[in-house]
């Protein structure tokens, strides 16, 4: 079934997780996919399955955190193929970008300034700057549909990685605004807050989740999604079949935001 037939999809944070698995699920359903990531080696990865099918689309390396990576992205999706109808912002960094950057992912009184900035210029700013330079693109075409991935992190206090949880929430109302300002232009968006996910962005934290009588604390289906399940749910705000569902928050989280657990009484 062909959910996308004809559309023009640009997925960024193509070279691996959602972002790659939104790239083969949206090219099966119809979808031309335009991949957007830093790395053109991880992107040569993802785009090897979607050629061998005889599937079209590309990849663009490029940095969203800054003006021009944003900008030149969509300048060439729209040079080739003249139209962007999808965007899913997949991109961004979580637990593991601790290791890359030491002292990114931590408690508010153990982030220095730089590094808020940082998680929140990756996080948060990259989303302002794709999605502006997207919007006129659709808006002169007639619409369209954004999806925005947040994380159930938006929801609920966090003990470490403030700026993380902080950069998603403000994802979560930039969403809603987005929604209301460009209703008019037929443009629809979304966030999807998905929880743990296999991928290499919780490696330094999965094998919790791997440990059954851990994962049972963890989250009610005691396991992480695979990265196709949230695509799945891309896919479904990304399509016409979502047409009515507009600044709506999708969780998919294997139900972490819907218990509500007490901590250990003594006695």
């Amino acid at each position: 079934m062909e959910r996308l037939k004809d559309k023009i999809a640009l997925i960024t944070g193509a070279g691996s997780g959602v972002g790659r698995a939104c790239m083969n699920l949206f090219s099966e359903n119809g979808a031309t996919v335009i991949g957007v990531g830093r790395t053109r080696s991880s992107l040569e990865e993802t785009m090897a399955p979607i050629r061998a099918r005889g599937r079209p689309g590309m990849i663009i390396a490029a940095d969203l955190v800054t003006d021009d990576g944003a900008d030149r992205a969509v300048a060439e999706a729209i040079a080739r193929f003249g139209r962007i109808d999808i965007l899913i912002h997949a991109a961004g960094v979580g637990y593991s970008w601790e290791q890359t950057s030491p002292g990114s992912m931590r408690a508010i009184d153990q982030t220095t300034p730089d590094k808020w900035r940082e998680v929140i210029g990756i996080n948060l700013d990259a989303a302002y700057l794709i999605a502006r330079a997207v919007i006129p693109h659709m808006r002169d075409a007639g619409g369209g549909a954004i999806v925005m991935i947040g994380s159930n992190g938006a929801l609920r206090g966090m003990t470490d990685c403030h700026s993380y949880g902080a950069a998603k929430a403000a994802l979560i109302s930039l969403v809603q605004s987005m929604a209301v300002t460009y209703a008019k232009d037929k443009i629809r968006t979304n966030c999807l807050a998905p929880g743990a996910i296999d991928t290499p962005m919780i490696a330094e934290v999965i094998d919790h989740f791997r440990d059954s009588e851990v994962a049972k604390g963890l989250c009610p289906l005691a396991r992480a999604a695979a990265p196709e399940e949230i695509a799945y749910g891309c896919l479904y705000l990304a399509s016409d079949e979502a047409a009515y569902c507009t600044g709506s928050t999708l969780v998919i989280d294997g139900g972490v935001n819907a218990q509500f657990a007490l901590p250990q009484l003594a006695g």
